[in-house]
């Protein structure tokens, strides 16, 4: 049914007005990197710089801690992405298509934890692994978190959709199991794996508190925990601040621009509006 025109011009209007509130603190945050220490919270509130200061985003790039923490923490973003789509897709299957005993105990044992705040077992999480001496690796920040009870339920779900005769004809073909996973289930997975490959991304990239706790080497320190310690560290030079967190927030902003067509259609396929 074609919309009237006043009807268009109403959304337009709340497509400009959302647009605007989506874009206007990241075009702020940007802008204020050029600002000077004291410039960016001035009263009254002004948007542009007197004075663009193109040096505060050539310090923070000549930062050796702030380079380094980006690496770091995109090596371990892309490690615990690929870990966590392993781990959670083979789980999904297992759940999907396979009988087992205690199938549906199992199932409900590993969502629980969608229910449960992070919070609730981060004091109980930090002391596990303490005792297991994982403190100061990258591989705390990591295995942790590698299964996931929302992805698990995610990429289930897909998987139920598949449709069963194509199953059955691999195995009358004598396929495996393992090879119906690889051949026939994974090279389909393209658009969930992206939306959960992305979710798992940007869990890593924006974790804080996890990293406080855990990390204190200065050669593993994570982006947001540098940025966390900017304060305390380089005084209330806010400039500076702004252009960093611009810095640390484009690798997000690109992934999601190259993917947003699978994200859409890995959202609709999986019955999620």
């Amino acid at each position: 049914m074609k919309k009237s025109v006043p009807q268009r011009t109403v959304s337009a209007v709340l497509i400009v007005l959302i647009s605007v509130s989506v874009l206007f603190p990241l075009a702020w945050m940007a802008i204020a990197g050029f600002k000077g220490k004291t410039e960016v919270l001035r009263s009254p509130f002004q948007f542009f710089p007197d004075v663009w200061r193109f040096d505060n985003y050539v310090k923070i790039l000549q930062d050796p801690e702030f380079s380094r923490a980006m690496v770091v923490t995109f090596v371990g973003a892309l490690i615990f992405t690929a870990l966590s789509l392993v781990i959670n897709s083979l789980a999904a299957y297992a759940f999907a298509r396979l009988d087992f005993r205690g199938k549906r105990f199992w199932w409900v044992y590993c969502i629980m934890p969608m229910f449960i705040p992070m919070m609730a077992i981060l004091l109980t999480s930090f002391m596990v692994v303490s005792a297991l001496g994982m403190l100061n690796t990258l591989a705390v920040l990591i295995i942790p978190g590698a299964a996931s009870a929302a992805q698990m339920f995610f990429i289930r779900q897909f998987y139920l959709g598949f449709p069963v005769a194509v199953e059955e004809a691999a195995l009358i073909d004598g396929a495996t199991r393992w090879q119906i996973f690889l051949r026939v289930f994974l090279p389909q997975s393209a658009a969930p794996f992206v939306v959960m490959g992305i979710a798992s991304y940007l869990a890593y990239w924006n974790a804080y508190v996890w990293p406080i706790l855990t990390i204190t080497d200065p050669n593993l320190t994570q982006i947001m925990q540098f940025l966390g310690n900017f304060r305390s560290d380089r005084g209330n030079d806010w400039g500076l601040l702004m252009a960093g967190s611009t810095l640390a927030a484009l690798p997000t902003i690109v992934l999601l621009l190259i993917f947003q067509r699978f994200i859409v259609n890995g959202v609709r396929i999986s019955g999620i509006k």
